[in-house]
């Protein structure tokens, strides 16, 4: 590699319902400097693209360069979409912005060519690039959110699929007959058990069937139940909570055979906003001893033996170290031309 390929530099930006973040990421993954500003996405998808410049100009201003040094973008957006023609179909949690052709509008507004990418493909690919699984040759990841979101790389490649949904991890079916309701309208989908929003439902019923719980003096105190109030109350030693963290770890472990099962990879790392405080708390620990439990017993010896179920180490960055990361691997493999 020549000394102008490993100058470049690449822009990534991680779109989300709420917040946009973005940062200027170097070739070999490191971030030199990032931004967050709110979407505001109820006014509008041209707000939107709006906002996006307005983050990336303050992740360059804070890297201390200029557009000009900018090799290529990458766009990391939630939601249903059409990668190859850049267009969001129906992000759920973008409402207004039903078949946008987001990556153009995106391209046109900062003078860079972009890719679009789904987020959580993204965020896998920067665990892959220049994370916890930057030494693996193929990777499963799980985003622990209010969904469940997945991807998957082999041998540097994303896997989107032919219709551009291809890693929807969140989305095998765990429970064929009386299985609980997902958000897509399905039933009984991995998403249905493991998950904030599940966890939520799940718990409110418990509330109502009387469960003895310290949570429940919380919530007459005025507080509002969260995940985080759930483990809270779990590290504090309140059963009905722990219990049924340690259920959804249970049922992720065998989602994680489901997948394990299909692709063989090298290691399966999980990240996003749900991760119950790691390895620095008690049920953080627990709940990955619990999932790697589950994989082992029900998956092949040799599997249990040589594939590593572990924690991602990017947090929040993720996504838009792993957009940057998309548009350097579009660059390499010619999907993209150099800005």
């Amino acid at each position: 590699m020549n000394q102008q390929q490993q100058a470049r530099l690449y822009l990534g930006i991680d779109l989300g319902g709420t917040n946009i973040k973005a940062g200027v990421v170097s070739d070999s993954g490191l971030p030199l400097g990032f931004a967050s500003v709110p979407t505001e996405a109820q006014i509008g998808p041209m707000h939107g693209v709006q906002q996006m410049v307005r983050a990336a100009e303050l992740a360059l201003l804070k890297a201390g360069v200029n557009f000009p040094q900018i090799t290529a973008a990458g766009l990391a957006s939630p939601g249903t979409m059409d990668i190859p023609a850049g267009m969001l179909l129906e992000p759920t949690n973008l409402p207004g912005w039903d078949q946008f052709p987001v990556r153009d509008q995106v391209a046109k507004a900062l003078g860079l060519p972009t890719i679009l990418q789904n987020d959580a493909n993204a965020a896998a690919y920067g665990e892959y690039w220049a994370g916890q699984a930057k030494h693996a040759q193929s990777l499963a990841f799980y985003t622990l959110g209010t969904g469940l979101g997945g991807g998957l790389i082999i041998d540097d490649h994303i896997i989107e699929g032919r219709h551009s949904h291809g890693g929807e991890l969140g989305h095998v079916i765990l429970e064929m007959h009386n299985g609980r309701y997902c958000n897509t309208g399905q039933y009984g989908t991995a998403e249905a058990y493991v998950s904030a929003t599940a966890l939520l439902r799940r718990f409110t019923g418990q509330l109502e069937g009387g469960a003895v719980t310290s949570v429940r003096n919380r919530l007459l105190a005025g507080q509002t139940l969260t995940p985080l109030m759930i483990a809270e109350e779990a590290e504090h030693g309140d059963q009905v909570s722990l219990e049924l963290i340690m259920e959804m770890a249970q049922c992720l472990g065998a989602t994680i055979t489901s997948c394990v099962h299909v692709i063989d990879p090298d290691m399966v790392l999980l990240g996003g906003a749900m991760t119950f405080g790691r390895d620095t708390t008690m049920v953080g620990r627990e709940f990955m001893q619990r999932v790697r439990q589950e994989f082992r017993t029900r998956t092949f010896p040799t599997l249990a033996e040589k594939i590593t179920i572990d924690w991602a180490s990017l947090g929040g960055d993720a996504g838009f170290i792993g957009a940057a990361g998309c548009a350097r691997l579009a660059v390499q493999k010619g999907r993209l031309s150099a800005g």
